[in-house]
């Protein structure tokens, strides 16, 4: 079945099959938590207030090029890292690198939490429901000792819970971003956009990524919002982390080995030999068909040589540009396809290719996406004709702050009184930070808002859920509940109501 055409989603994405603990990625690398911090970090027990008994912190984005989030990712972490507890090989391990480094260690701080707690972390944090859709600006998370002894504890992981937020719930923003532009066309120009929505973008990002761990996490964070994907790693993550036992779905295709590895001279046998191999009624298979001269391909090769070939193997077909500009490339091989192979005109009165279809992976991000489909509806086609494989643009080109992510301080508890916390350059208003105890309060229906609970009161109407306290993991979400969360919220914004 065609990822790009299909109408159903197959059972098998629900599933679920059990988590299994241990080391993923880079987490022999990774493996001890004393070493994932930043250096800075290391010295700063000796530098908070005399009698500091608890630090309080909170996770936003603060915008930057989304005015929401898709949140995602912090269950992975959880799973993967925070249940490990630390042991006094790693407290002596960090010592030697520290004392190397130059850094004063608090081994004997690290030592006390390997013997009164096992060295499970007294922590807490609270976290929206994983696919929850919220405004820039709002807490996303909170962090918090649960141990006077520990108060330190709380900043140690900023490092690594800002990375484990960050990336996968921008890669999710990005992805979503996607979604709403090509099922807003698909809403204007077709006729089944519920059931195309799901395999219109498919994710080619996992040779562009700086690990298997980034793939895993940026490719779960697409499969939030699509089903199509050729990162492999990305449906691991899901079984492991989200119980999910297959995330994502591809079809056969050609790469240009397989295609100019018969020589320009038998560039037609290449696809001969693919139509061979894949065509059967009601298969999909895609063919790179660009290493020489794309528009000869699609018009004399695919439009007339292996025309009834392809049309009488009763799958279909389709073709893959990768290279030139994408929307004038995009437009020229739809005009061409429609001239061999013809098309009908749907309720909409916008034009579909029969037999053929088009998958646009090269030089896609969210602007030149939006072009291709802009130039395809102005000139009367579909977008029922495309779907778009993202690489880079979808997994590798953000960072931080690309939705200027951050984790702040924002009260303590000192001598048993809470106070403020907060920072306000005069350089950069942006760069405020909230102040006093926070919970995110509402819903994806009622709208999100954040406030204090500094007196201890806590909204009837709290989002924030307690996901990690003292090495337990609280909360587990099945990857389906993410993905239908995200959906509602999606849906959410693209009729225009408050998320």
């Amino acid at each position: 079945m065609n990822p790009a055409l299909m109408t159903t989603s197959p059972t098998a994405s629900t599933a679920s099959t059990a988590s299994t603990p241990g080391t993923y990625g880079i987490s022999a690398l990774g493996r001890n938590l004393l070493l994932r911090t930043d250096s800075y970090k290391v010295s700063h027990w000796k530098q908070y207030p005399p009698g500091t008994e608890t630090v309080f912190s909170y996770i936003e984005s603060r915008g930057g090029a989304f005015t929401h989030s898709v949140f995602f990712g912090l269950q992975a972490h959880l799973r993967e890292y925070l249940r490990t507890p630390v042991t006094r090989e790693d407290v002596e391990e960090a010592a030697d690198i520290f004392a190397l480094h130059g850094e004063p260690f608090n081994r004997e701080g690290w030592l006390r939490l390997v013997e009164k707690h096992g060295g499970r972390l007294p922590l807490r944090i609270r976290a929206v429901a994983e696919g929850s859709v919220v405004p820039a600006h709002n807490v996303l998370a909170t962090v918090e000792n649960t141990d006077p002894e520990f108060f330190w504890l709380t900043s140690w992981m900023e490092t690594e819970l800002l990375r484990a937020i960050w990336y996968p719930t921008t890669v999710a923003t990005i992805s979503a971003a996607a979604k709403a532009t090509i099922l807003a066309y698909l809403e204007a120009t077709g006729e089944d956009p519920a059931g195309q929505i799901g395999f219109k973008l498919h994710d080619f990002g996992a040779r562009g990524v700086s690990s298997m761990e980034s793939a895993a996490l940026g490719g779960m964070a697409h499969l939030v919002n699509f089903q199509g994907t050729d990162t492999l790693m990305a449906l691991v993550g899901a079984r492991r982390w989200y119980d999910c036992a297959m995330a994502g779905f591809s079809i056969p295709a050609a790469e240009h080995s397989t295609i100019t590895g018969w020589g320009r001279a038998h560039e037609a046998d290449a696809y001969r030999n693919m139509v061979a191999q894949f065509g059967r009624p009601g298969a999909t298979f895609a063919v790179v068909s660009d290493s020489y001269d794309i528009f000869n391909a699609c018009d004399q090769i695919w439009g007339r040589e292996l025309k009834e070939l392809v049309e009488q193997s009763g799958a279909t077909l389709v073709i893959r540009p990768d290279s030139g500009d994408p929307a004038a490339t995009v437009l020229k091989v739809t005009q061409i396809l429609a001239a061999r192979f013809g098309t009908t005109t749907n309720r909409k009165g916008y034009r579909v290719l029969k037999t053929v279809r088009i998958i646009q992976g090269d030089g896609i991000d969210l602007r030149s996406l939006r072009l291709c489909l802009s130039n395809l509806k102005l000139n009367g086609f579909s977008a029922d004709n495309i779907a778009f494989g993202m690489g880079g643009g979808l997994l590798q080109q953000c960072n931080r702050d690309t939705m200027q992510f951050a984790m702040k301080c924002s009260a303590m508890q000192v001598g048993g009184d809470w106070r403020e916390v907060y920072k306000s350059p005069v350089g950069d208003s942006g760069k405020a930070s909230k102040k006093g105890r926070l919970t995110l309060a509402g819903s994806q229906a009622t709208g999100w808002r954040t406030v204090r609970t500094d007196e201890g009161e806590t909204p009837t109407d709290d989002a924030l859920e307690t996901v990690f306290e003292n090495g337990a993991i609280l909360r587990s979400q099945s990857f389906g509940d993410v993905r239908e969360r995200a959906a509602a919220g999606l849906r959410r914004l693209a009729d225009g109501l408050p998320v």
